[in-house]
């Protein structure tokens, strides 16, 4: 699962986990928060690894189900005793939390009863849970106490912009495309480019979405990410274009290792060739 995260192989993860206990034991590196000057290099990689954490646990690498619950909660839980603490309190903190329970509110509308997974469009939405989508706005509220605008930040702000819009239509979907046309300033990583496309599809359509996904194609930085050949799959299904759609989710299907997915997939792909039969050549 951490090699997953990192888009990186077993065996070199495994080797930087080696290396990283190996220092902790030749330095006698304590397990106890840092004095003030070291503090603020170790806690963005504490906020990272919560932020992994939740990911694993919003949407699942493997397994026969989507989303796993358990993994959301502890971070969510780790993330509530930092902003207790006084020296880890930070409002970067507060915009990660805030991120993950807004997210983390929508979990009990993800799937059906059965695990099918649901998209966004398909919830019901009165099973979102209220109650954590207030608490998640508080600490979004107490993450702009500052000028420190981060990935943390803009990801709460897109997050609140659904967990607060009364419909699928209803979403601001411009509003939305704005954070992430301010955070790819800052961060180039090809997940947020991919994240771009979608609401470019929901604010200036389909095919400028396609044109935004171009220098990832060329590039080929996302060719082993499921989701990078389901959103093409999507965009062309969009179009009408569905051999190109079908030919995506059969990419997408050989990519993924949770059930659930695979399911959802298919049904896609199957749904692109009974409507033209000749796709599945």
């Amino acid at each position: 699962e951490i090699a997953h995260a990192f888009l990186s192989s077993e065996a070199a993860i495994a080797k930087r986990l080696t290396r990283a206990k190996q220092r902790i034991r030749d330095e006698g590196i304590p397990f106890e928060i840092p004095e003030s000057r070291d503090l603020a290099a170790r806690i963005d990689a504490v906020l990272h690894v919560l932020y992994l954490l939740f990911n694993e646990g919003y949407k699942a690498s493997t397994g026969d189900r989507i989303v796993r619950a358990d993994l959301c909660q502890e971070a969510i839980r780790l993330a509530e005793l930092l902003t207790r603490h006084p020296d880890t309190g930070s409002t970067r903190l507060h915009a990660l939390l805030a991120l993950m329970l807004l997210n983390a509110a929508r979990l009990p509308a993800r799937e059906t009863p059965s695990g099918d997974l649901l998209r966004l469009c398909e919830q019901d939405r009165a099973k979102w849970d209220r109650p954590m989508i207030a608490r998640g706005l508080l600490h979004l509220s107490r993450s702009a106490a500052c000028d420190d605008l981060t990935g943390y930040h803009l990801q709460a702000g897109i997050a609140a912009h659904h967990a607060t819009a009364e419909s699928d239509a209803a979403t601001d979907w411009p509003a939305i495309l704005k954070h992430y046309d301010q955070w790819a300033v800052f961060d180039d990583s090809p997940f947020i480019s991919l994240s771009r496309a979608v609401a470019i599809s929901r604010v200036h359509g389909p095919q400028a979405a396609l044109a935004a996904l171009a220098p990832l194609r060329e590039s080929g930085s996302l060719d082993g990410y499921h989701l990078f050949h389901a959103v093409l799959g999507d965009l062309e299904k969009q179009l009408g274009r569905l051999p190109a759609a079908a030919a995506h989710f059969e990419k997408a299907l050989t990519l993924t290792e949770v059930a659930a997915e695979q399911a959802f997939i298919s049904a896609r792909m199957e749904d692109c060739r009974d409507a033209h039969p000749q796709a599945c050549g």
